[in-house]
């Protein structure tokens, strides 16, 4: 087992994911609003999303590649629309000022849905995959021919970006109940309106 290649992996996948974008500002929102392991459920359906693009990057898998990047207008059409759909949800949405009951089935209801929505919205931009070749090619990664250790860098990819997302969410989670209802209100209104901005850009980019 080659571990310098899989900590390679797990610094790139860090260094991919600590970017605040879209999925950023939505794991935040949802740590504040419903807690630590739905944030986390959230940064972990992006994370998963870097490790499938990965591994298409990593395994030359250029037909694939090619069919993704090819479609990739509307792919980024249905990201738009559902980043616009989430910013006006979210900015809508009052955050809950007190912990429910709920039940066991619709708690993890609640986890899959987060995931899922996250690893989806992640999955409709495809120029991630360029993005990791290009990252790869740059550090030497290109000529990883060994379908194992191709595999090795993909999971240290995904260890890394799950740190990121464990790291964020747990530090949001601190100061969760510290924080009031009304700036609550705020923080919603406030990444409701960043989702929805991110949203316009993806569409508008479809113009350009």
């Amino acid at each position: 087992m080659d571990l310098g290649l899989f900590v390679r992996g797990v610094i790139l996948g860090f260094s991919i994911a600590a970017p605040v974008g879209p999925i950023g500002v939505l794991c935040i929102r949802r740590t504040l609003a419903q807690g630590r392991i739905i944030g986390f459920a959230s940064g972990l359906g992006a994370a998963t999303a870097d490790m499938i693009y990965g591994a298409v990057a990593a395994l030359g898998l250029t037909l694939i590649s090619n069919i993704l990047v090819s479609q990739q207008a509307l792919l980024r059409l249905v990201g738009g629309l559902f980043l616009l759909y989430l910013g006006i949800k979210t900015f809508r949405t009052p955050p809950a000022t007190e912990a429910a009951e709920v039940k066991a089935s619709a708690r993890y209801a609640g986890i899959v849905g987060a995931y899922l929505s996250t690893l989806l919205l992640t999955l409709t931009n495809p120029a991630t995959i360029l993005s990791f070749t290009l990252i790869f090619s740059s550090v030497g990664l290109s000529l990883v021919s060994d379908t194992n250790l191709a595999i090795l860098l993909v999971i240290g990819v995904f260890c890394g970006s799950a740190l990121w997302w464990l790291l964020l969410s747990g530090g949001v989670s601190l100061v969760r109940n510290r924080i009031n209802g009304a700036v609550l209100v705020r923080i919603n209104q406030l990444a409701g309106v960043v989702i929805i901005i991110f949203g316009v850009v993806a569409l508008a980019s479809l113009f350009r």
